[in-house]
């Protein structure tokens, strides 16, 4: 076994901090560590320091992560592969165990999270290197005593029987002669019912096996008679499917076929994280329509105001244009219409943008937003609804807030949804102040919605932020704002508080690390 000072790894993120961070971190768990600031140089020393890992953050300007992973194993297929994630992009973490890494790890980094993953990273390395230099070997040559035979055979079925893949091969008639300890797990299946017994057709659905020999002997997966991170499905012991992802070679002696190899990844896991990603979309899509019904009712009225404007101010010039040519004093009347129609109309455009931009159903993009404008964007959406139930807005916005790492329609439908809230807490009139400070010492910057309403229960506070949980009347809510808002916010590496008094009302703070 390597010792920690053994194991070459290469970091690659373009944050000067991180890596300055992660490296003192490496080194101090003994590892001998290089890191690069973007992909490209990444690529260069992995030629150079030839590392046995690679830790790579996945949003990189230039060559990102993904490129990255691809390009290494393309070159290094035996280099394990670490990313690192948002956590509002699970897509791409999905897409990068897809490509054969080994593991991904969520911002901020965690040491335990880390240290677990290059313990499985070095557990892999080492397995398929194992499998790899005594394929080598028994290429090279052969065991000329029966006592060289024995210990050769007896690693080559310690290295099969652990590890992390499920390994089955089969002889040239297609029956199974190698079944190891993953496989029985994977499936299910005792390996006394299988060796020798069953044959490889028949752990796969009648279509697939004939695509499965197909696609093995084209080449459209690292070649014929090779398949390389191929997926498809298995049957396991109750002939349930099992996603699995597939490399497999058909072997050959003195150029006769003589059976085939693979290496079978479980994905149920996977499939797990994608559907989670699926659902959460779905809720977060549910919840933005709600709000969004209620904010097009105010919008229709706010959008009457401009437009009443601009259709007298219209009539008032044309009625200058036909009293003949302009003199100077109805020339600046004119200019002064002229410029108030313009005024109204971007005004009507800034709103139906706003509307338009909240709606999207967009791919989480997390780059740099600006607090002021977002939160401008908010007031704009919701003035009129404020107004209509007599609510006045007090703003209380710090003039220099540092912008933060997110996304904007995310976060956006957060707010929405906390002013929603304020207003239906607030049955006749109150007062909604709209707070945003920077707090240096912690690195974030609050933006707090506070209400003079009816306030919460004390036994209801520990219960709000949970999945359908509403203290509303029925039909007037399910219970996924404020769910959703804190999901948002847990994806955003921030966090959501309240502080409420019964009959005196609420206080929601969303905290968000600076950019």
């Amino acid at each position: 076994m390597q010792h920690a000072d053994d194991w070459k790894i290469i970091f690659i993120d373009d944050e000067k901090d991180i890596r300055d961070v992660m490296k003192i971190t490496l080194a101090d768990a003994g590892y001998n560590v290089l890191t690069a600031e973007d992909g490209q140089t990444g690529l260069r020393m992995c030629n150079e320091f030839l590392p046995q890992i690679v830790i790579t953050d996945i949003r990189m300007p230039g060559m990102d992560g993904i490129r990255v992973l691809e390009s290494i194993k393309k070159k290094y297929p035996t280099v394990e592969v670490i990313v690192v994630t948002a956590f509002g992009e699970m897509e791409l973490a999905i897409r990068a165990l897809q490509l054969d890494a080994s593991d991904f790890i969520t911002k901020p980094i965690h040491e335990d999270a880390l240290h677990l993953a290059l313990e499985r990273a070095k557990y892999r390395y080492t397995s398929r290197k194992q499998i790899s230099d005594y394929t080598s070997l028994l290429e090279r040559e052969k065991a000329d005593t029966t006592e060289e035979l024995i210990k050769t055979t007896s690693f080559r079925n310690n290295l099969i029987e652990n590890s992390i893949d499920g390994i089955l091969a089969s002889d040239e008639r297609g029956v199974v002669v190698t079944f190891n300890k993953s496989m029985e797990r994977m499936l299910g299946i005792p390996k006394d019912d299988v060796l020798h017994k069953m044959t490889l057709d028949s752990f796969f659905p009648s279509g697939k096996k004939v695509q499965f020999k197909e696609e093995l002997n084209g080449e459209g997966y690292g070649g014929k008679n090779h398949l390389f991170l191929y997926e498809t499905v298995i049957k396991n012991h109750s002939n349930r499917f099992i996603p699995v992802q597939v490399s497999a070679s058909v072997l050959f002696d003195k150029a006769r076929e003589s059976g085939v190899v693979g290496f079978f990844r479980d994905l149920r896991e996977l499939r797990r994280l994608e559907q989670e990603i699926t659902d959460h979309s779905h809720i977060l899509h549910q919840d933005k329509m709600m709000s969004l019904g209620r904010l097009a009712a105010s919008v229709v009225h706010e959008i009457n105001n401009p437009l009443t404007g601009i259709l007298n101010y219209i009539n008032l010039m044309d009625r200058i244009l036909k009293r003949g040519p302009l003199e100077e004093s109805k020339r600046e009347k004119f200019l002064q219409y002229l410029d108030l129609v313009e005024k109204e109309t971007s005004r009507c455009s800034q709103i139906v943008s706003s509307l338009l931009t909240f709606s999207r159903r967009a791919i989480p993009s997390f780059e740099q937003v600006k607090v002021d404008e977002l939160l401008d964007k908010c007031i704009i959406l919701s003035q009129h609804t404020l107004e209509l139930n007599n609510i006045s807005l007090e703003k209380h916005i710090h003039p220099k807030l540092p912008s933060v790492k997110g996304d904007g329609n995310q976060l956006q439908q957060c707010i929405i949804n906390l002013i929603f809230n304020a207003i239906d807490a607030m049955k006749d009139a109150g007062i909604l102040s709209l707070i945003a400070e920077h707090n240096p010492e912690k690195g974030i910057v609050k933006i707090t919605v506070k209400d003079t309403g009816s306030g919460i229960r004390e036994e209801d506070l520990q219960h709000i932020f949970e999945p359908f949980f509403t203290t509303k009347k029925e039909r007037f809510g399910v219970g996924l704002g404020l769910s959703t808002v804190y999901g948002i916010m847990k994806q955003h590496g921030g966090n959501v508080t309240v502080e409420s008094k019964l009959n005196a009302g609420s206080a929601f703070t969303l905290e968000l690390p600076v950019l």
